[in-house]
């Protein structure tokens, strides 16, 4: 699991079709001090997250491909919770 903040979110005309449905979060990632760590990533986010709301991602592929049921698809990080601040 890691901490992150929603700074955007992004829009596909042409995806992979797992992907259909799904909202995407980009979402910068946090140290533990709550500073920026790394690059931004795009997650699927069913918590409808807001732009500046931390968020707690799970960074396991598997269970990414479990939550959108698809043993195929390409994803890696998604939204599990949302962090009140």
């Amino acid at each position: 699991m890691q901490l992150g903040k929603v700074i955007g979110h992004a829009t596909s005309t042409i995806k992979h079709k797992s992907f259909e449905g799904f909202r995407f979060a980009l979402v910068q990632l946090l140290s533990p001090s709550k500073a920026p760590d790394g690059d931004a990533v795009i997650a699927v986010d069913t918590y409808q997250a807001g732009v500046g709301q931390t968020v707690v991602l799970n960074l396991d592929g598997r269970a990414a491909r479990d939550v959108i049921k698809d043993d195929k698809s390409p994803i890696r990080y998604f939204v599990i919770a949302l962090v009140d601040d």
